[in-house]
């Protein structure tokens, strides 16, 4: 572990060890060292995607707002937006597809699932708006995969009324105004919090509707049929590191001192009345 410290016991930078022998560097909250309490701050960082491709990730925290917003494009050009609300327990997801021209399809198509945001799932606002790295060239890949996790989007969410849920859901997801899916489970926990139930619609399922397909076995392009979508989350800060300090008198403290990095796939199941709204999910 490498100290730096300035004359007269100013600001200390901490660098850690990271992946392969990558250093980030993480300021810690002392006056006046890092970004200004409640400004919010980015950082870029590079990353390889699973074919082989270096893409730059963009990671803004707002401390004041209590929010985190990662975004990273894909090889085919797909624009892929993870936002954590902390303060309303808020998750949101959005992907902007380019459109297959030639196949009918709009420019770009753009989807938005919203989920509940759990304790622990990515360090908080604070800690990330706090974090810079020594060589913004170095190529990055997660410390840890975590497990691919499906989830079953039954619901769709009003856009009119979604900042009930979280306010970034009017900035986030305007573009998929028809397309923005939620948990009927997610639904229950925020309505139990008092939200507007008028916001949420139960929309179609096999069991409603015995003839409904996947898209994947849909030969009829214009036929309603339940859509996957997967991404991934190739790489972000998903826990703190401590390490403990001993000061003169042989008091042990501990303090922030790195982060773990994480890679998190999703796969989204939801309804679509055609399947031409979901061309990528194809028999192969």
């Amino acid at each position: 572990m490498l100290w730096q410290g300035g004359g007269g016991g100013g600001g200390l930078r901490l660098f850690f060890p990271f992946v392969a022998g990558v250093l980030l560097l993480l300021r810690q909250a002392l006056p006046g060292a890092g970004a200004v309490s409640g400004s919010p701050s980015e950082l870029r960082v590079r990353v390889r995607l699973p074919d082989g491709q270096v893409t730059e990730e963009s990671l803004q925290a707002d401390s004041g707002a209590d929010c985190v917003t990662l975004e990273l494009r894909k090889g085919d050009g797909t624009l892929i937006t993870l936002t954590a609300d902390f303060k309303q327990e808020v998750k949101i997801f959005r992907a902007l597809i380019l459109g297959e021209l030639e196949r009918g399809q709009s420019q770009f198509q753009a989807l938005c699932f919203v989920t509940r945001l759990h304790r622990n799932e990515i360090i908080p606002s604070e800690s990330m708006a706090k974090l810079r790295q020594k060589n913004p060239r170095t190529v990055r890949q997660a410390e840890e995969v975590r497990a691919l996790e499906h989830l079953s989007m039954d619901v769709a969410v009003n856009f009119s009324k979604g900042a009930q849920l979280s306010s970034h859901i009017y900035n986030i997801c305007s573009e998929a105004k028809e397309a923005i899916y939620t948990r009927e489970e997610d639904a229950k926990f925020w309505l139990e919090k008092e939200v507007d139930g008028s916001m949420f619609e139960v929309l179609p399922q096999s069991a409603d509707l015995p003839d409904l397909q996947r898209c994947r076995l849909c030969a009829d392009r214009w036929k309603p049929c339940i859509c996957t979508y997967a991404l991934s989350i190739e790489w972000y800060p998903c826990m703190l590191k401590y390490c403990k300090s001993r000061d003169a008198t042989g008091k042990v403290s501990s303090y922030k001192c790195g982060i773990r990095s994480c890679q998190k796939g999703y796969s989204f199941d939801y309804y679509v009345p055609q399947k031409q709204l979901c061309l990528w999910d194809e028999e192969t």
